[in-house]
């Protein structure tokens, strides 16, 4: 604990804050593999002739796409709050996020089963196989290189957090580290699919595997985009933080000097890492009217110098309210 310039208590809540800032570097790490390999697939895909070739191109343009929005996503979430925004732009990473994920679900998995059903209907012969390989063995090192950042950053944030790496990946507020790291972890899982798929069609002379391929990675892609859509909808229409943290802040507004009693408590996420705090509070002694008003606008203040609250709003408790915890 600190101590403010008047001698009380600073509010210190240990929020699990994330690096917005290696959150960027997590989204340019993967743009900038996703576009380089989605030129590679396209080029191999129309030089082989391959069905899940051209499932992984659509793939790696989706993903190539839905990087673009997660930068759009950060830059306008950062703008500060304002009068018609109270509580900030936070929410907006949230909206573009979902936009990745819709895309991911309409360009990536649409393109790929379709293609796949086309290619079952009318099969069509592959070559230059060994085109197919190398560019699959590239994307796989460039795919790999921006996952291993992807997970670096969460697995740093689960160690803070105290969470298994796919439980803080599901729970975090941050919606690009949760896009970047499925969407690299299908990437990977769909050049194995697509190799086997090539493989087959090359050992068998027959299309059928390859066309398969193709339909596999498109239902990869539309079980990735799902979840994606899911957590930000939760986000959007407002979820709570998890119990450990609104514990976490219940005992520091009780470490607070004038607070008798904590009788509720809503830590609602308004953006990632980035939370409003309503909570309802019994004083020390009997303060009248102005003492007490005074004193509950201290504690607002002390609590919002924390970095991720961007309102606190504390109320006076009804006497026959029970203490959080009873």
């Amino acid at each position: 604990m600190a101590s403010d310039d008047a001698g009380a208590t600073t509010f210190d809540l240990p929020s699990g804050r994330e690096g917005g800032g290696e959150s960027g570097l997590t989204v340019v790490v993967a743009l900038g593999a996703n576009l380089l390999i989605a030129v590679a697939k396209t080029a191999a895909a129309v030089v082989t002739g391959a069905a899940s070739m051209l499932a992984e191109a659509a793939h790696s343009w989706a993903d190539t796409g839905n990087e673009v929005f997660l930068l759009v996503a950060q830059r306008k979430a950062a703008r500060p709050k304002d009068a018609t925004h109270p509580l900030g732009y936070g929410r907006e990473i949230y909206v573009w996020s979902m936009f990745a994920a819709i895309g991911l679900f309409a360009v990536g998995a649409g393109v790929s089963i379709t293609h796949g059903v086309q290619e079952l209907i009318h099969p069509e012969p592959a070559t230059d196989f060994g085109i197919a390989y190398a560019v699959l063995a590239v994307s796989a090192l460039l795919e790999g290189t921006s996952f291993l950042q992807a997970n670096r950053q969460a697995r740093r944030e689960a160690a803070t957090r105290k969470r298994d790496l796919l439980d803080h990946i599901l729970a975090t507020s941050d919606p690009t580290v949760r896009a970047v790291f499925f969407e690299d972890a299908a990437a990977l899982v769909g050049i194995v699919i697509a190799g086997t798929g090539i493989a087959l069609h090359q050992a068998t002379g027959s299309a059928t595997p390859d066309a398969i391929g193709s339909i596999l990675v498109g239902v990869l892609l539309g079980v990735v985009a799902v979840v994606l859509i899911e957590r930000n909808r939760r986000f959007l229409v407002g979820e709570q933080a998890d119990p450990a943290v609104t514990a976490a802040a219940v005992h520091q507004l009780l470490a607070q000097p004038e607070v008798a009693r904590v009788t509720a408590l809503s830590l609602q996420f308004v953006g990632a890492q980035q939370l409003s705090l309503l909570a309802d509070v019994d004083l020390v002694g009997d303060p009248d009217e102005t003492t007490a008003a005074h004193t509950l606008a201290a504690l607002e203040r002390r609590v919002m110098e924390h970095p991720a609250i961007v309102r606190a709003i504390l109320s006076l408790s009804e006497p026959e309210e029970r203490s959080i915890g009873d």
